[in-house]
């Protein structure tokens, strides 16, 4: 293992990679974790997927589950940040796994580039999909309002536009509210723990809510009750996800080769504490668990939090975590045009040349922005009708995304002492950290393609295989047909643009 030359400046340290900085560095350390801690959302996340675990596993994969799927998470951030710090650039994962492969350079780039840029996309319309679902249920606690599909999907419209004129025009703006969502998640968390704990006259034994095993799937073979534990870490495993946009956003990030791993590091690490408080004052809070589980909200910890605390403490409890998510959304699409923007500068995108596009004034990719819009508004359109496709695809942003993630670990790993580490780095703890994120991520690939109920219906099917391969099918047959004859990997701009006559100075903030 060698340690590489520190360049004096990121502006010098993205030269060395190929490229003339062209977006705007405007992100302190703090605003590049407020990114990833905004994304990952465990008010946003572990809340709309609290039903999950309620049905498969319960109390126990609730609490103590999240603890040991974020232990386990930990080590796959810890990995991917010590890339990160050897190679700060926005394209990121691909671009990482271009740079590590030894054979087939672009084959390589190509398959983790789609699984990244379509797990984003997904995670993004997840969320904002999310928070309308929770919105609803807001609107359906203050205003009386009815909830129906049309209206949920009318709602996330509005959420999704709005998060892409921020991220067009407030620039200064989404930097500003990316650091305040990090309080918000934060204060949030404490206020909500402090009245599940204070206000509800009961609760549930604590031995129950750490260890009471609940099964709710269907299924009653020997040993189905540990196997809906085992589905239930979806919950958990679904919240962790996004915080590579430290990665992607390391163009715009001051001091990117130290701020952006730990970003990603201290994203997850705070998440995994602030999470369990959270989840365990939640589950401390239950008053009637079946009821609560098949609430006409459609959103269990809403009606926890009115059961526990009052319906106009709940609400606000409620509104809370409305806001969170709000925030969320808004940094997801931030992290997802900076993947687009990167992977079409490198011409992977059909159009590459129209997204690619940098708005000179602000310094933002503007059409990327609205690409991804558009993209995670075609995902949730069948949520119209019925949620099963929709929720098929989002699985592809927790099975796809952390594929991508663990891709250029493992082409890391095959390099052994040849990898060049940047300032940030494991050291001797390399190569453990490094194979446990590997053999964790192969476990949930596994685990979260198995049938979550019984008996299997068309309804209730678990489509995640189906929609992963037809993700690799596609990939696939573009690469043979096409995309190997002409798609040669990351290229470098200032290669590109010195071919052309171009000026190529730094272009700092």
């Amino acid at each position: 293992m060698t340690t590489q030359p520190v360049p004096s400046t990121d502006e010098e340290r993205l030269a060395q990679l190929g490229y003339q900085q062209e977006l705007h560095r405007r992100l302190s350390g703090f605003s590049n974790f407020a990114v990833s801690f905004s994304i990952i959302s465990i008010l946003a996340g572990a809340i709309t997927s609290y039903g999950i675990a309620m049905n498969a596993g319960g109390p126990l994969a609730i609490t103590l589950g999240w603890l040991f799927v974020g232990i386990m998470v930990t080590f796959v951030a810890l990995a991917m940040a010590e890339v990160c710090s050897a190679y700060p650039t926005a394209g990121a994962l691909y671009w990482w796994t271009a740079a590590l492969a030894k054979r087939n350079k672009a084959a390589w780039a190509w398959f983790i580039g789609w699984f990244n840029f379509l797990g984003e996309v997904a995670v993004t319309a997840a969320i904002d999909f999310g928070a309308a679902i929770t919105t609803s249920a807001f609107l359906s606690l203050t205003f009386g309002m009815e909830v129906t599909a049309l209206k949920t999907f009318l709602i996330f419209l509005v959420i999704i536009i709005v998060h892409g004129l921020l991220n067009t025009f407030g620039v200064n703006l989404v930097r500003l509210l990316s650091d305040v969502s990090a309080w918000w998640h934060l204060v949030g968390v404490a206020v909500i723990v402090v009245v599940l704990a204070v206000v509800p006259d009961q609760h549930k034994p604590i031995s129950e809510v750490f260890f009471e095993v609940k099964n709710e799937t269907g299924f009653t073979f020997g040993g189905a009750a540990i196997y809906a534990v085992l589905i239930g870490l979806l919950m958990a495993q679904y919240t962790y996800t996004g915080y590579d946009a430290s990665a992607h956003v390391a163009e715009e990030t001051h001091d990117a080769s130290r701020a952006a791993p730990r970003g990603i590091v201290m994203s997850v690490v705070v998440s995994v504490i602030a999470g369990f408080f959270l989840l365990t004052a939640i589950t401390w809070a239950i008053q009637d668990y079946d009821t609560e589980r098949t609430t006409d909200l459609a959103l269990p910890p809403a009606q926890i939090f009115i059961d526990a605390a009052g319906h106009n403490l709940g609400t606000f409890l409620l509104f809370i975590c409305m806001v969170a998510q709000w925030f969320c959304g808004m940094a997801s699409v931030t992290a997802n045009s900076r993947m687009s923007y990167a992977f079409a500068r490198d011409g992977a995108l059909p159009g590459s040349r129209l997204w690619k596009q940098v708005n000179p004034r602000t310094g933002t990719p503007t059409n990327s922005i609205w690409l991804c819009v558009t993209l995670s508004t075609i995902l949730v359109v069948p949520s119209l009708v019925n949620t099963t496709a929709y929720l098929a695809a989002t699985s592809v942003a927790v099975i796809g995304l952390y594929i991508a993630y663990v891709g250029p670990v493992f082409l890391r790993r095959m390099l052994g002492n040849e990898f060049q580490v940047g300032p940030w780095n494991l050291g001797k703890w390399s190569a453990p950290v490094g194979w446990i994120a590997i053999v964790w991520v192969v476990i949930i690939c596994v685990l979260f393609i198995l049938p979550t109920a019984a008996p299997i219906t068309a309804s209730n099917f678990n489509y995640t295989i189906i929609a992963v391969a037809a993700v690799v099918a596609f990939a696939t047959i573009w690469w043979f047909a096409s995309a190997r004859k002409w798609f040669t990997g990351p290229k470098q701009n200032l290669i590109e643009k010195a071919a052309h006559g171009e000026q190529t100075m730094p272009t700092a903030e």
